[in-house]
């Protein structure tokens, strides 16, 4: 028997956002081999430093996607190549819910993902 699962929808994190589309960007999500795969909405991203392309957050890593720099705003298959995507980086409020963070990332490490968001001018509600 085929198993479903819910997932959130596209934006169905956000509480509120600004105006039109200003908290909204368009980011190329790293693909590939050892790229990030299936992508859902709500997955909080690290950015790469070298280069420029985002994939899921990582507490432990070294390459910059440590940081929390946004949230992916819809589901993206980087399985075989980067793809385009859509993020929240700024000016919104989201449900902590409905959020995915890195798996082995602990409530101490997530509190800092958290504040990174917040410098970016992401409030992330309980």
């Amino acid at each position: 028997m085929t198993q479903l699962q819910n997932r959130i929808r596209a934006g169905g994190f956000i509480q509120s956002e600004a105006n039109g589309y200003r908290s909204r960007d368009q980011v190329t999500i790293e693909g590939g081999t050892g790229g990030a795969g299936q992508v859902y909405a709500g997955t909080v991203l690290g950015k790469i430093t070298a280069s420029g392309k985002y994939v899921p957050w990582a507490h432990g890593a070294g390459d910059g996607s440590q940081n929390a720099a946004g949230i992916l705003w819809d589901d993206v298959d980087a399985t075989a190549a980067d793809v385009l995507g859509a993020i929240v980086d700024t000016d919104c409020e989201v449900r902590k819910a409905d959020l995915t963070f890195d798996a082995t990332a602990n409530d101490s490490q997530i509190n800092t993902a958290i504040a990174s968001l917040a410098a970016l001018g992401i409030k992330v509600r309980s």
